[in-house]
């Protein structure tokens, strides 16, 4: 086979760059006469202002057009597919211009297959709009792109009040950052004396001062029992430069700040009005109870929803994914409201793995692996899941102690990383078959990998010949 391809690759590193290009456009246009999966099939090219749509040139005389992106144009541009006969039309996701594409043809029920660029952009001979929308017509003609997943209408809406509130969030935390480096440039040192000036002390003594309060003393008057500094230290971080272009600053930020926290009421109203009118899969379970004390001794956090979100998951899915080590509350919605609760669109739990870009990227030849790459990924559940992995540092529990051991082995990137895998299979199991998860404790764990290495080492000592004796419990 080999021999076959010296002549043509002799003539390859001969030709210039246009005579290659020439070569591999007569390359893709020939028929090579592989199996049509989808004979019913149409191309469209996203844009801004407009889109280019292909269908095989025996549906139409002119069988590439160009709609515009107004509701009207996409309504005709979906008229005129069902004209030619097409079923199923391939598009990239290109930005979110995509959506309102995707959403029409749907209701047209055509069924639209979303695929990543990535698959696509590197084939040469695409140079136009027009080429490039009857390239994804034959690719897809030929069953050679890859259909991305995307949640059903009633998943989507719950994960848009989902991100809002996170970007929400976000832009409180940038009001908090600006509201500490307009103190700090007056010299006043409330971030050395409290842990967070979002807090009920912090808050207190910011709108004191935006009142018109200069003295520290009575500002540190508003101190609240539960902060661990003193009053006298915190009327000495108070004296400071006051300043009037730095205090307006501060009531600018102060007042987004505030702005950011109602709008994540209303948010929060809300989610929990569209959570409650979901249906009930629960069937009558009740919550399980919180098990591990150290949530129940934990704080709540400031940006904790304002309602009871356990327990509306709960009878979403009717399993409590919080019951799983290292993910609370926020993460369990965060994989629900981007996923939803219907596994069964992945086969197994290594098709989610994979999914969430959570396997190795192994390169094979030959039966060996030559080489280990990376899977960059923004999916906000990966993200989601490696943020829970990391807080198992510090977990006396089952996967804390395998965490741990990982860590110490691997390093903790790839630690993250395998651990993350573990709670993406365990929370597919929960959804998928209803299982319970269930802790079986560090010192089940360190017992269990203690009998592994016996075996191991007994398994070495007869392999070269010795053999083990172990020692009396004396």
């Amino acid at each position: 086979m080999k021999a076959k391809c010296r002549p043509m690759q002799g003539k390859w590193h001969e030709m210039n760059r246009k005579q290659r290009r020439e070569t591999m456009r007569k390359i893709q246009s020939d028929d090579l006469d592989l199996e049509v999966v989808h004979p019913d099939a149409a191309g469209v090219d996203i844009g801004n202002e407009s889109h280019y749509v292909a269908v095989p040139p025996t549906r139409d005389t002119q069988p590439v057009r160009r709609f515009g992106c107004t509701t009207a144009e996409l309504k005709a541009m979906a008229e005129w597919l069902k004209q030619c006969g097409i079923r199923t039309v391939a598009m990239q996701s290109t930005g979110v211009y995509w959506i309102a594409v995707y959403d029409i043809l749907e209701a047209a029920d055509l069924e639209v297959y979303l695929v990543n660029a990535r698959e696509t952009k590197n084939l040469p001979g695409r140079k136009s709009d027009v080429q490039e929308s009857q390239w994804l017509m034959k690719l897809h003609t030929y069953g050679l792109l890859r259909n991305s997943f995307r949640p059903p209408q009633e998943i989507r809406t719950m994960r848009t009040y989902w991100r809002q509130r996170n970007d929400l969030v976000r832009a409180a935390g940038r009001h908090i950052q600006r509201i500490q480096k307009a103190l700090m440039q007056m010299n006043i040192q409330l971030t050395n004396v409290l842990s967070d000036v979002s807090g009920m002390t912090g808050q207190a003594i910011i709108q004191a001062i935006l009142a018109g309060e200069r003295d520290p003393r009575k500002l540190a008057a508003f101190r609240d029992f539960r902060v661990k500094a003193s009053q006298e230290q915190i009327a000495r971080s108070l004296e400071g430069r006051w300043q009037e272009d730095l205090l307006f600053v501060l009531k600018q930020e102060q007042d987004g700040y505030e702005f950011c926290q109602q709008q994540m009421a209303e948010c929060d109203r809300r989610l929990a009005q569209y959570l409650h009118q979901r249906e009930d899969r629960s069937q009558g379970a009740t919550l399980p109870e919180e098990k591990r004390k150290e949530r129940l001794r934990k704080k709540k956090k400031g940006n904790a929803p304002r309602f009871d979100l356990r327990a509306e998951l709960f009878r979403m899915t009717g399993t409590d994914l919080s019951q799983i080590d290292g993910i609370d509350v926020m993460t369990a919605m965060t994989i629900l409201s981007e996923a939803g609760w219907d596994m069964s669109k992945w086969e197994t739990e290594g098709h989610f793995v994979s999914w969430l870009r959570l396997c190795p990227d192994n390169r094979i030849s030959g039966d060996k692996i030559i080489g280990k790459g990376r899977l960059p990924t923004n999916n906000r559940i990966t993200l989601a899941l490696k943020m829970a992995a990391s807080t198992l540092r510090l977990s006396n529990t089952y996967l804390g102690a395998q965490f741990r051991r990982l860590r110490t082995k691997l390093g903790a990137p790839i630690a993250i990383k395998a651990m993350a895998a573990k709670l993406a299979r365990l929370v597919y199991r929960m959804l998928r078959y209803g299982m319970q998860f269930v802790d079986r404790g560090a010192e089940f764990y360190e017992a269990q990998h203690r009998k592994q290495q016996i075996s191991f080492l007994k398994w070495k000592a007869a392999k070269l010949g010795f053999k083990i004796i172990e020692a009396s419990a004396a």
